[in-house]
């Protein structure tokens, strides 16, 4: 039996800003392969690092006044009420800058897995506000199908039953199996999804192609 089949990506998203600022440079474009935790996108961060820098440097003030202040109190010059403030101002010294480092974190978007790029939605020089999307990705380590297939062929799937799909676009036929299968039959059209993943090569395969899937006639019956 034949039935149409959706070639999916097992993993895809859209990378958003998270911070308000200027892109300086996109370092993929459309179609390029890159691998996990790699930088996507770089955002013009001067002003946060330079906000860094002086926090560190209020937060070295606070310490060294903290450690002046121990001193002060062994020769009995200062109270404990003093060392306690200029610990905390320490302590408050030092949450900021772990705050501004946190920030820091946001003038990259590194991939969250291995994958290619769909589409660009920003560009180098445009200024992004947060949560604006930037870039839609998809995962290549992995493809699935999914597949609607008539409920009197469901019950004698299982999953592991093979299949292949033949894709017109790329003029090849590759091997499958069932992966999940849907937990209820469609009442309207009496059919019910399952996943199938491709296994063994997949060269050729692009997320968004649509073929057919071919089912073994005996597949799911007992020998």
């Amino acid at each position: 039996m034949e039935m149409s089949a959706l070639v999916m990506a097992d993993n895809e998203a859209t990378l958003s800003a998270q911070m308000a600022g200027k892109i300086n440079r996109i370092r993929f474009a459309i179609g390029d392969g890159f691998p996990e935790r790699a930088v996507l996108v770089e955002f013009d961060c001067a002003e946060p690092r330079a906000r860094l820098d002086a926090l560190n440097a209020e937060y070295l003030g606070a310490r060294e006044t903290h450690l002046a202040k121990l001193r002060l109190q062994g020769l009995g010059a200062a109270g404990d009420l003093e060392v306690t403030l200029a610990a905390a101002a320490g302590e408050r010294a030092r949450s900021q800058v772990k705050q501004q480092e946190a920030q820091m974190s946001f003038c990259t978007i590194r991939a969250p897995y291995a994958g290619r790029v769909v589409r660009l939605k920003a560009r180098q020089a445009e200024n992004v506000a947060p949560n604006q999307p930037v870039m839609e990705i998809v995962a290549t380590a992995r493809l699935k199908a999914a597949v609607h297939v008539p409920s009197a062929l469901a019950v004698r799937l299982k999953q592991g039953s093979p299949l292949s799909i033949d894709i017109k676009e790329s003029g090849r036929r590759y091997a499958a199996k069932v992966a999940k299968l849907n937990a209820r039959v469609d009442g309207v059209s009496q059919s019910l999804e399952l996943e199938a993943i491709f296994v063994g090569d997949t060269t050729g395969l692009l997320p968004g192609m649509i073929g057919q899937a071919v089912f073994v006639e005996d597949a799911g019956k007992p020998n």
